[in-house]
């Protein structure tokens, strides 16, 4: 079962995230995750374990306790959406597109024909 470990200290390593869980059962895999554009943690990650039950007595055991000062938000962890509106993350919003603008119509008539560079 995959679970989602939130609002977790930046500075806690996969090492002692997976010691945290392993006292509820096995661990398969741990993975905080990062950000690329700093290449520091995000504040959360996703921890796997085989049984059903640990993932919950991890859950119950986990979920609301202070960790180096941090209450801890723990449960199964919902599948991937595909969201376009969030691609590119905005970066790109209001920029580009196709000409147009501030151009000048130079067949009005209330308009001299002259180019103004």
């Amino acid at each position: 079962m995959k679970l989602y470990a939130g609002n977790l200290p930046y500075d806690l390593t996969e090492g002692e995230l997976k010691e945290k869980f392993s006292a509820f059962g096995e661990v398969t895999s741990v993975s905080i995750i990062i950000d690329r554009d700093s290449n520091r943690p995000k504040g959360f990650g996703f921890v796997e374990m085989p049984s059903k039950s640990e993932a919950e007595a991890a859950i119950a055991g986990l979920s609301g306790k202070t960790f180096k000062e941090r209450a801890m938000v723990v449960n199964e962890a919902r599948p991937r959406t595909e969201n376009r509106s969030n691609f590119n993350s905005g970066r790109s919003a209001g920029y580009g597109g196709f000409g147009g603008g501030n151009r000048r119509d130079d067949n009005r008539p209330d308009r001299d024909n002259r180019k103004r560079y």
